[in-house]
């Protein structure tokens, strides 16, 4: 059941997935409410790392 659960990227509230993969709420996009796993070898760091700064950085202006 849990792997069902979205959660609105704009109201913020937890639904479950639809093949739309929108909020019934306010028809926002679900997005995944969970981290990833931690792993000490991490092949995705560059990617990653490289996505949030451009993220903080649109915030930001």
């Amino acid at each position: 059941m849990t792997k069902y659960l979205k959660k609105c990227a704009e109201c913020s509230k937890y639904v479950l997935e639809n093949p739309e993969s929108k909020c019934r709420y306010c028809g926002g996009k679900l997005v995944n409410p969970r981290p990833p796993k931690y792993s000490p070898i991490d092949k995705y760091q560059k990617y990653r790392l490289d996505f949030f700064k451009t993220e903080f950085k649109k915030k930001i202006n």
